[in-house]
């Protein structure tokens, strides 16, 4: 498997969530029917985010963070008025949580730091010891349980502070974000080895920064979402170059990004090849062209695209920044691995209609696609999730294609429901998603390292509140001790994990 080269040559010492790589080069897999396992170097964990399970969400000197202001001033926009004030109380709960996921049986543990909590006001001046504990007894609970701490540094939660300075459209974040991840590194690197930068940057630029529709709600279409895009990538590329000038050697971890999207299929046999890769640049190559091709830079179709629409808008220069010789040179290459969270898929055909210059401009009319889904896809609780396993295995081939097969991190795959226990649909949702993960590592020999379940425990869903369920656990939300009880899914993940193969067999909760 080549992705064990790329550890080697990165000199990543991940143990003991990748301990066992050098097993990869001396142990054929077997990709025989009777035998397909998940190697004994792969693992498995659970993800969160800290404003969806935390709480205490005043406690301890915490300052607000872009998702407080929204749910406390505009809670019609959440689909139950409802917030993560308390939400799952994993503030004074988490040991519950860690016990969930000793019971389930992974491996590492995805988790996010909200930066509200350790610097509400973003810099040093606002330090708050008390958040520095809390993480501290989270990661130690973790090791001591014998679960690897994997560290997302932002999970959509800005803190407001840091937004009322421009947030992610100004270039201040980077150095703001650069001081933050020199305070993670510092306080908590002798025992996280994995780190991850930024959660779905797609989503948080276009929805939060674009359409003004999400956290922090800035409507500023067609040149916000590409603002946030480009000191995202910076501001990635910069705690990247900290970490190796003065932690690496040290502490001997790693650091990558998680970015989300769909695969494409096409929408009908009309439908060129070339519309297909238009659609998976323009939401993943934004981010994944600039870190992983060999040239660098924003792909040359966004570059071309969004300079000519500029033009017909009467613009003096290109909606898309312009990244420079340093810049490009500082984000290239700035990536252990690429973290990426898979849900669902679409097809996808080109908009035959001109570019319309009388419209507001916006990624989506950049883009100039139109995308649609098959009737027999299954749906999920969320109006956005089919059921497509078939494009996880389509995605992990196009980033070996595409970018010489990277270091791959499923870091988040999950199905919603109403949150009833016995959750067949979210088991069939696992077995098809791991059987298309099995066959992209044994048969098409894509670098995957690891799997994310999410969630552990059913959490705030962002804008769908506590409507919308995806936890392996049932969080009892009407009691004030949160109690957290196993669904079936979480036995299908635990025989996963015991016996390394997908189950055939029907799983029982008793």
């Amino acid at each position: 498997m080549n992705w064990v080269k790329s550890v080697v040559l990165l000199g990543l010492l991940l143990a003991p969530l990748i301990e066992c790589a050098k097993l990869v080069e001396v142990t054929p897999v077997s990709g025989n029917a009777q035998d397909r396992k998940f190697p004994e170097w792969f693992k498995f964990g659970a993800a969160t985010a800290a404003y969806q399970i935390e709480g205490g969400w005043n406690e301890d000197g915490r300052g607000a963070s872009v998702w407080d202001t929204l749910t406390h001033d505009h809670p019609e926009l959440v689909v139950d008025r409802d917030n993560g004030d308390v939400a799952a109380d994993s503030y004074h709960r988490f040991r519950e949580d860690i016990k969930a996921l000793q019971e389930v049986g992974f491996n590492f543990y995805r988790f996010s730091i909200s930066w509200a909590r350790i610097l509400p006001e973003g810099d040093l001046s606002s330090l708050k010891q008390a958040g520095i504990d809390y993480y501290n007894k989270l990661i130690d609970a973790l090791i001591e349980a014998g679960i690897e701490p994997v560290v997302t540094m932002v999970h959509y939660d800005l803190p407001q502070y840091v937004q009322n300075l421009g947030g992610l459209v100004s270039p201040l974040f980077v150095k703001y974000f650069e001081i933050y991840a020199d305070t993670l590194f510092r306080n908590f690197g002798d025992r996280v080895k994995m780190w991850i930068t930024h959660n779905e940057p797609f989503d948080f630029c276009v929805e939060g920064y674009g359409f003004g529709i999400d956290g922090p709600l800035v409507r500023a279409s067609g040149v916000g979402e590409y603002l946030c895009g480009h000191y995202t990538l910076l501001s990635h590329a910069t705690a990247y170059h900290l970490y190796d000038q003065r932690y690496r050697k040290e502490q001997g971890g790693a650091i990558g990004i998680t970015l989300s999207g769909r695969f494409f299929f096409p929408a009908s046999n009309q439908t060129a090849p070339s519309v297909i890769d238009r659609a998976l640049q323009y939401q993943l190559g934004w981010f994944t062209h600039p870190l992983f091709s060999e040239s660098g830079g924003y792909p040359p179709i966004m570059i071309e695209d969004i300079a000519d629409h500029s033009l017909l808008e009467g613009r003096t220069m290109s909606r898309l920044p312009e990244m420079s010789e340093r810049e490009r040179k500082l984000i290239k290459g700035s990536a252990d691995f690429l973290g990426y969270n898979y849900y669902s898929s679409r097809l996808v055909d080109r908009d035959p209609r001109e570019y319309d210059i009388g419209s507001p401009p916006s990624l989506d009319k950049d883009a100039g696609l139109i995308y649609s889904v098959r009737p027999s896809w299954k749906r999920a609780k969320s109006t956005w999730l089919y059921v497509v396993p078939e494009g996880l295995r389509g995605i992990l081939n196009w980033f070996k294609e595409e970018y010489n097969n990277p270091l791959v991190f499923i870091t988040e795959n999950g199905f919603s429901d109403d949150g009833q226990l016995d959750d067949h649909d979210r088991v069939e949702y696992y077995r098809a998603h791991l059987e298309q993960l099995l066959g992209a590592i044994l048969e098409d020999e894509c670098s995957v390292m690891g799997f994310t379940a999410w969630s552990i425990i059913d959490n705030f869903e962002w804008l769908r509140g506590y409507s919308e369920k995806f936890g392996l656990y049932y969080v009892n939300y009407s009691s004030p001790t949160r109690e957290r009880t196993p669904k079936l899914s979480s036995k299908f993940i635990h025989e996963v994990i015991q016996s390394r193969q997908v189950p055939s067999n029907v799983i029982s909760r008793g």
